[in-house]
């Protein structure tokens, strides 16, 4: 094999170095795998079950409005907790919390009337639950990657993520065709206690010292760091942009039933994941890239234009293969997107950006399958898949005007990156003495 191409290869191959050096970070792989899992389940199966009880993609829309405000609240505290308390605890009391909502939902589908109201309420609490357990998630990699293997941990992490939601969905059309919603509840609840053995057994992460105690003014402190970055703004901005105007999900099983019937859901379902697994397996090469905050404006514009030409398709097999593009793109963007916000925000503000972080990619989809919903009943699905890619395209441009701090971010010289390396490296060091 010539020596380019080897080397090439060996730009394109995801880095394991997290996986292999961090063995608290292998517990959080293995868990979050098998919780994805389960979780993708629920998550497919419960827009399914409504859109078989109500026939009405408007009431699949307002799934995700129910979700909202529980996923707001719960983010903004969960981000909060996470800084003042224990961030494993905090995991495991939301886990066993997600799996009680789960087992409500599976005692709902087992009745002989299933009653869309519990769809409603336990769809909020899930989302609520899963929105005070994420902060704490997301703020416990940083404190056991290597701050050089942050890009990579970020790539893992979406690889972990994708490869669920390809499989999942799949087998969840499949299960619930065959079996109904029961079962695929039933399996969640399974792969929710295995997560729990796993997570049981990463160490303690206590609060860092001085950290104030969770709080309204612990919370406002958080969002006034937060506005005070133009660079991690314009990582918010342009993500909920991109989701409010071209994520569609919702739009998912009444295009599966025009080409032939709610087995294709799943594959609908899947499709980005595909695209995302793709572009995760072949990111090596994001750990050259530094120009961060340029590399999320192009990705979130692919994505927005992929949507576009997936409206476009006269055939099933070309909408997917757009919706996979669309999947890699995005991948891209949040790889970017992670490494900004782990390399330069302090520990000690860590959990409360990461609930603004999730307010930031979880608002954009719950309001983009509301607004999916409500522009299919003017123009059908492909007007509302069509003209969301387009607003997305043009509000990233708008936003990449509005905000050239964000768009010029490069981690090589940004100050802030700058300073939280030198902590992390003098911290490893005090941890890791060298020998005499």
């Amino acid at each position: 094999m010539p020596d380019r191409l080897k080397t090439l290869l060996s730009h394109l191959r995801m880095d394991l170095s997290p996986l292999r050096t961090s063995s608290d970070f292998r517990l959080l792989f293995g868990s979050g795998a098998i919780g994805m899992f389960g979780s993708f389940l629920s998550m497919i199966v419960l827009p399914l079950q409504m859109y078989e009880l109500t026939r009405s993609t408007l009431n699949v829309g307002l799934m995700s409005l129910a979700e909202f405000v529980p996923m707001v609240v719960c983010g903004l505290w969960g981000g909060a907790i996470a800084d003042a308390l224990d961030r494993r605890k905090i995991v495991l009391y939301t886990e066993v919390g997600l799996c009680l909502a789960v087992a409500a939902l599976l005692v709902n589908a087992m009745l002989p009337d299933p009653q869309v109201w519990v769809l409603y309420v336990m769809g909020a609490l899930v989302a609520g639950l899963g929105s005070l357990q994420r902060p704490s998630l997301e703020a416990l990699t940083p404190q056991v990657v290597r701050h050089d293997q942050l890009t990579a941990a970020a790539a893992i992490s979406s690889f972990r993520w994708n490869l669920g939601a390809i499989v999942s969905p799949a087998l969840a059309g499949l299960i619930f065709s065959w079996y109904g919603a029961a079962a695929a509840y039933a399996i969640n609840i399974v792969t929710y206690a295995a997560s729990l053995g796993l997570l049981w057994l990463i160490r303690a992460r206590p609060p860092a010292e001085h950290t104030p105690p969770a709080s309204l003014r612990s919370m406002v402190e958080g969002v006034r760091y937060a506005v005070s970055r133009r660079d991690l703004m314009g990582t918010y901005l342009v993500d909920i942009a991109a989701m409010i105007f071209a994520f569609s999900t919702a739009l998912y099983p009444l295009i599966a039933e025009r080409f032939g019937g709610s087995q294709w859901a799943g594959l609908l379902f899947s499709a980005s994941a595909v695209g995302s697994l793709l572009a995760s397996l072949t990111s090596g090469w994001t750990a050259r890239v530094h120009r961060h905050g340029l590399g999320v404006i192009l990705a979130a514009a692919g994505w927005g234009g992929a949507v576009v030409l997936a409206s476009l398709m006269p055939s099933l097999w070309g909408v997917l293969a757009f919706l996979a593009l669309a999947g890699a793109a995005d991948m891209i963007s949040g790889i970017f997107r992670a490494t900004i916000w782990n390399q330069t925000i302090p520990n000690e503000l860590r959990g409360r950006l990461a609930g603004i972080e999730l307010l930031s990619y979880m608002t954009g989809p719950m309001l983009g399958n509301a607004r999916a919903g409500f522009m299919e009943q003017l123009g059908g699905w492909r007007f509302s898949l069509g003209a969301g890619g387009a607003l997305c395209l043009a509000a990233v441009g708008a936003l990449a005007a509005w905000l050239p701090s964000f768009r010029t971010y490069d981690a090589r010289t940004d100050e802030h990156a700058l300073r939280e390396k030198a902590r992390r490296e003098a911290a490893e060091a005090a941890d890791h003495p060298k020998p005499a």
